[in-house]
């Protein structure tokens, strides 16, 4: 299997690296590892971390005792990971460029496995239903999927802090993205990123079922904290980021506002 060759290209011009250190990636970050904290087992456990680019999560995962297995479809992140890993304090267990829906690994051979990238970069839902085939083969019993979507409405909850009023273009994309989920950027403009699958709360609940998971819990991420019109001050300021991450976690299953973050996780067990 073969990688798509405009994620391709916009990969290999963004900066995936430094992504989730500023504005409101960071809050996707911290986010994304608060309930990470709450629901994977116990360090030294095996994580395989798929489509964990160059590795923001799997090294903070290493630095807390967990041995991380890393794979990417994307050759430069994962030479971005190999270096970290060799000048770095922690270790992954390996690193290996591959693809989610034809892994490499073991049968039942992880405690958890994180697809924290896979599903909204495959848009067929045959894809994304290998890519979750293949996270339960890998993953033991009783171990965890952790799955990050991408919320129907992002493209169109961002453009109203004001791009979606400016360019016609990203309204195209917006109402395109509305009508099926499915994200194409052919403006050449990367900050509207590339190829993609948005899903509604409930496809990605049904999705991770229909894989043969148990009951799916789901998390919205970044909640209302995604529309703050002064976001980056709120960040800078502790006392109000504190109280932004709180607020985020007391709203994170409502159901009512799960697509209002622009990020879900589906979390469940095999």
């Amino acid at each position: 299997m073969t990688i798509d060759p405009a994620i391709d290209g916009f990969y290999s011009e963004y900066d995936e690296a430094g992504r989730l250190e500023s504005g409101l990636f960071a809050l996707e970050r911290d986010r994304t590892r608060d309930v990470l904290e709450r629901v994977l087992p116990q360090p030294p456990a095996v994580v395989a971390d798929i489509g964990g680019g160059p590795g923001a999560h799997a090294f903070w995962l290493a630095a807390s005792g967990f041995r991380v297995h890393l794979v990417d479809l994307v050759p430069k992140h994962v030479g971005q990971a190999w270096e970290r890993s060799e000048k770095g304090p922690h270790r992954l267990a390996s690193i290996a460029v591959g693809d989610a829906r034809q892994l490499e690994l073991a049968d039942e051979s992880a405690d958890a496995v994180l697809l924290l990238g896979p599903l909204y970069h495959l848009q067929e839902p045959a894809d994304r239903r290998l890519a979750l085939g293949e996270a339960r083969r890998v993953l033991r019993r009783g171990g965890r999927l952790v799955a990050a979507a991408i919320s129907r409405y992002a493209s169109l909850l961002d453009g109203m802090r004001g791009e979606v009023f400016r360019d016609p273009e990203f309204e195209r994309i917006v109402r395109a993205d509305l009508h099926d989920g499915r994200h194409k950027n052919d403006t050449g403009r990367l900050e509207y990123f590339t190829t993609a699958y948005f899903h509604k709360p409930e496809e990605l609940a049904a999705e991770v079922l229909e894989a043969g998971f148990g009951s799916v819990e789901l998390f919205g991420l970044e909640g209302p904290g995604a529309l703050i019109p002064n976001f980056d001050a709120v960040w800078q300021d502790p006392g109000a980021r504190a109280k932004l991450l709180t607020l985020a976690r007391t709203v994170e299953h409502e159901p009512s506002l799960l697509g209002l973050s622009f990020h879900m996780l589906a979390v469940a067990r095999r």
